[in-house]
Parts: C-alpha cells; structure tokens; sequence
C-alpha cells in the first residue's frame, strides 16, 4: 500500500514486461521500446501535468512534474520553473547535468536566466539518482545562496525540491527556504 502523497513515478526499479510499450520507427514500423525511450516519453508526457493556463500553485501538482523530468536519470540533473508573479510558467530549464551523486549548480546563472526571462519567482528542482529524497547539507546551502541572490533583484524563490522515482522532499514544506 502507497503512502497518501505518493506519486506514481516511472523509474527503473518499478518497469516490468507485464506491460509492453511500443514506438514507432522512422520508417513507420512499430518495435518494442528501449528504457530510454520510455523514460523520455515520460518526460514529454510530464508536460501535461501543467494546466493550459501553466499555473503552478499547487505543491502535489509541481512535485509530479518535477518526479516525471528527473526521475529515472542516472545523474543529478537540477532544473528550475520560472514562473511570472501570477505564478504562470515562462520558463523550464535544467541547468545543470552532473554525476551520480552531484551537479554543479550556479546561483550566478540562475539569477541571469530570472532576469533574462522577467521571472517573479521560481522552484528549483534536482533528483538524486541514490533513491534517497532526504536533502544533503550541499543541497540546503545552495537553498539559502541561491534565495540570497535572488532576493538581490526581488525575485522569488518558492521552493527546493529534491525528487526521486519513489519520493519528493519540498525544503518549502519544512521550512528550510
């Protein structure tokens, strides 16, 4: 039995034959699809999680797309929404592609992107390919630098959120934004 805010999310550990999920070359025939190929479709697919309008004001709603971008990659991947001051997306960009257990994320570039994109706030998202939601002390650090900076040109930071196949941690919810 899954906990209430579960979120079912595809990830290597929970795919089973049971289940065939077929594409379709090229040249119009349709094979049997490879693990990439499903987990990128799940990608594609977490855009529909936003509404029409794009508003994100929903945490459950913002925890799934995030869990549907990241999970079931082999390597830290983070990546920020930037979202108007009506909390509508403007912009999904992921920022940084690391290792198995780190990426490199700038503040600096973040910041820039905010900027350039005239976003009023915006949630950072990473997963953590270990399977292991808890956020490590590296990842609250960036929290509080990244709110710092961002703070500088009055721009929102709403969120961390730290993703897995199987769980979401919001740092919002813990009070640690």
């Amino acid at each position: 039995m899954q906990p209430e805010n579960s979120v079912q999310a595809l990830g290597y550990d929970d795919m089973s034959d049971a289940q065939t999920l077929y594409v379709r070359s090229p040249k119009g025939r349709y094979c049997v699809a490879n693990d990439s190929q499903v987990l990128a479709a799940a990608r594609v697919a977490a855009e529909s999680l936003i509404p029409d309008g794009g508003l994100l004001d929903i945490p459950g709603r913002v925890k799934a797309f995030f869990q549907a971008k990241l999970c079931g990659l082999g390597h830290e991947c983070a990546a920020v929404v930037y979202l108007n001051t009506q909390l509508k997306v403007v912009g999904y960009i992921e920022h940084a592609h690391g290792t198995l257990s780190q990426a490199s994320v700038y503040p600096r570039e973040i910041v820039k992107t905010a900027l350039r994109l005239n976003a009023g706030a915006l949630i950072l998202s990473h997963n953590h390919p270990s399977g292991l939601a808890e956020p490590s002390g590296a990842d609250i650090s960036l929290t509080r630098h990244l709110k710092q900076a961002l703070a500088l040109v009055d721009v929102r930071l709403l969120d961390h959120i730290v993703v897995t196949g199987q769980a979401s941690v919001s740092l919002a919810e813990r009070g640690q934004i």
